[in-house]
């Protein structure tokens, strides 16, 4: 996806003069795009897009008309962010929430995506891919601890400089197959993503957020399909962390910024599991 430079009105301290030195933020686009050929995964609706009004359909006096769409996609289609309430095991929620009676009304009256606040927070990109030397990770490749710290070795601080409360983002490579609606899903031959010991890793460092650019944040084994998701589990229901799936991480990958904020902004759908999600990578520098 194409990123937008956006000057922004910021200022850096200058240490030396103590003046004011004038910055420019960049803006990469993490979200994949929209329309009705795109990957979904088998447990979630696709997409759909209609044109409901046509230009010429209705003709005002002055010679002017309107179009409008229509919109049908699941909350976990594309780009998009679990709530907490995305994942139950035995019967309970994250901190215990009895998952029967939070739904009982047909959305749910707790940890919908609406509890999740728009938020700016710091980024981190762990490209595994390239810590293992490849372009793209294989169908079905589980991502353990030690391939999590040496993507975190390559990061401007290593592991340690990996703060709490940040935006944990895990490349695959795999957004390279979205327009490839079969060699994404890769129900036959499995996706790639953290396994328990990657999950582990991710969660001890008390993350704001998780996510990569697969159909789901997790090692799918070939033929298995979302059998088991013991990393949703980890993350949704024991430690209350919500899950970004399907981001569109090339690019930012490619520009590897030594630091980065992510925009994270769910639609406000009152107990809904998910929202779509167009997620932002901040790069802010200064100006020579």
């Amino acid at each position: 996806m194409t990123s937008a430079a956006t000057p922004h009105v910021a200022h850096a301290v200058d240490t030396v003069g103590l003046r004011p030195a004038p910055s420019r933020r960049r803006v990469i686009d993490l979200a994949q795009p929209l329309h009705p050929d795109i990957p979904s995964s088998p447990s979630h609706p696709g997409y759909k897009h209609a044109l409901l009004r046509r230009h010429g359909d209705a003709v005002r006096v002055d010679g002017s008309s309107g179009a409008n769409d229509l919109l049908v996609l699941g909350t976990h289609t594309g780009t998009h962010v679990d709530a907490l309430s995305h994942i139950s095991h035995k019967g309970r929620l994250h901190g215990g929430v009895d998952a029967a009676q939070a739904q009982r009304t047909g959305r749910f009256t707790a940890h919908g995506v609406e509890t999740i606040a728009p938020d700016i927070v710091p980024g981190v990109l762990l490209d595994v891919p390239r810590a293992l030397g490849v372009d793209r990770l294989a169908p079905g490749c589980p991502i353990d601890a030690d391939d999590l710290e040496a993507a975190a070795r390559l990061l401007h601080g290593g592991p340690a400089g990996i703060a709490p409360g940040a935006a944990l983002l895990v490349r695959t490579g795999w957004a390279q197959l979205w327009h490839d609606a079969v060699a994404f899903v890769s129900h036959a031959d499995g996706v790639p993503g953290p396994d328990a010991s990657g999950g582990a890793w991710l969660a001890e460092r008390l993350p704001s957020f998780v996510g990569s650019d697969t159909t789901a944040f997790e090692h799918i084994p070939a033929g298995q399909g979302h059998a088991r998701l013991p990393v949703h589990r980890l993350m949704l229901v024991e430690r209350g962390v919500p899950i970004i799936e399907m981001a569109s991480l090339e690019e930012l990958a490619a520009e590897a910024p030594a630091s980065w904020e992510l925009v994270v902004a769910p639609l406000p759908l009152v107990g809904a599991t998910g929202s779509p999600l167009r997620p932002l990578a901040l790069i802010t520098e200064e100006e020579q």
